[in-house]
């Protein structure tokens, strides 16, 4: 859907990609998207978001995705502070920027409770993170099967 929402844009389009090729089963994930998307610049930045936001310009920029950045984070050694932090920060950077910001992140709380507290860690942490972006987005959707559900924030509708 973000590739798609790329393709319609008028102007200039940067693919951020976040994730790091670090297996096979990966680095051939990472081959097929690549083929997928059209021949926009893209900036492969696992860590630094905000550097990569700048670096798009005046460019929409498309970030894929927050799910694997905050694996990143956690794989450095950030603490779940330190990852909320940085995301209300680079989320709060996405708002201010003159250039529309389309963010893929995944929602991973509503499938099978994981079963090891890094799991679970991992599973809150990514949901409080997504929960800052939607905080400043104009617009915050939910993909299901390819069709978009508008999430509004709960209470404007109280």
């Amino acid at each position: 859907m973000a590739v798609e929402i790329g393709r319609r844009h008028p102007g200039g389009v940067t693919f951020i990609a976040t994730t790091t090729a670090d297996d096979d089963h990966l680095a051939g994930r990472v081959a097929r998207h690549r083929a997928e998307r059209p021949s926009w610049p893209t900036i492969e930045e696992p860590l630094d978001l905000v550097g990569a936001l700048t670096a798009a310009g005046e460019d929409m920029a498309i970030v894929d995705c927050l799910t694997l950045w905050v694996n990143n984070l956690l794989l450095r050694g950030d603490t779940d502070e330190e990852v909320e932090a940085l995301a209300a920060s680079v989320a709060c950077a996405a708002a201010h920027r003159r250039a529309p910001t389309v963010v893929v992140s995944n929602e991973v709380g509503l499938g099978v409770h994981p079963a090891t507290e890094l799991g679970r860690r991992y599973r809150d942490l990514l949901g409080r993170v997504n929960q800052h972006w939607a905080a400043v987005a104009d617009r915050t959707l939910l993909l299901v099967a390819g069709r978009a559900i508008l999430l509004s924030d709960p209470w404007a509708l109280l």
